[in-house]
């Protein structure tokens, strides 16, 4: 398969995919035709010329599949897929409404190109269960597309040693997770992404800039990295730009498996 997975689109201070608009490219070349599934934001219009807007530049035609009578015909002319962020729960709910969800699941290992940013990256996981977002609607199951055999957790956040609030940090809301399966799951931090080209695959991310992040004493709670891998009974694994993870396509999820 080949994969584009962001953590996220819009970095601050900087317009949208622009932090990664030489990677988007260079995965998207001149006079791609692309479908994109807004499914995750609820004005699917604006979401759709913003995408445009950031891509037709570069060549790249941007069609959205809610234009079309049959969502998942769109995906017939369609050279590559690009599925954005929004709401997780709202997004998977859609897909599994209009048919897209096996469509795209079946295009993708069939060749189609794949780009996923946010609630996007979460669909080429196997589940929804380590998304960020609250469960707005009801899909019908919490299966995704599983286009990883892992699971991934976009706009991981490092926790704020200067902070007062004392509610869970991403860290232990990850651990609960593998308290109850055991699945890897890769934190993306912001800027960040993972690809996938056939049986390669490496996480890859821009470091902020002090402008993006408002000054050098938040640069240092950034991490040394794009990403962080948990594993069951494991120390976290702080992982380097560049960082071969192609290991991770190999996994052999076991969800519902309580730690003993």
């Amino acid at each position: 398969m080949n994969l584009l997975l962001l953590s996220n689109s819009t970095q601050h201070g900087r317009g949208y995919l622009e932090h990664a608009l030489d990677t988007v490219t260079a995965f998207l070349p001149a006079g791609a035709r692309l479908a994109f599934v807004p499914y995750a934001l609820a004005d699917h219009a604006t979401y759709t010329a913003r995408v445009r807007d950031a891509l037709e530049p570069a060549g790249i035609g941007v069609h959205g599949v809610h234009e079309h009578a049959d969502p998942v015909a769109a995906l017939d002319a369609a050279d590559a897929v690009f599925i954005g962020g929004g709401n997780s729960f709202r997004l998977l709910s859609a897909l599994h409404r209009t048919g897209l969800r096996d469509a795209v699941s079946g295009a993708v290992r069939a060749g189609l190109p794949y780009m996923g940013a946010s609630a996007g990256t979460n669909m080429a996981a196997p589940t929804l269960r380590t998304t960020n977002d609250m469960p707005i609607v009801q899909p019908p199951s919490f299966e995704a597309l599983g286009l990883v055999p892992f699971q991934i957790n976009p706009h991981y956040l490092d926790p704020d040693p200067d902070s007062t609030h004392k509610g869970e940090t991403r860290e232990e809301r990850l651990a609960e997770f593998l308290e109850e399966n055991d699945v890897p799951v890769l934190g993306l931090r912001e800027g960040s992404w993972l690809r996938v080209e056939g049986e390669a695959a490496r996480v890859e991310g821009v470091r902020a800039r002090p402008a993006d992040l408002g000054g050098p004493a938040k640069i240092r709670r950034t991490g040394p990295g794009p990403a962080r891998l948990f594993t069951r009974g494991a120390a976290p694994r702080e992982l380097a730009a560049g960082t071969d993870v192609s290991y991770l396509l190999t996994t052999a999820a076991r969800f519902d498996a309580p730690a003993r």
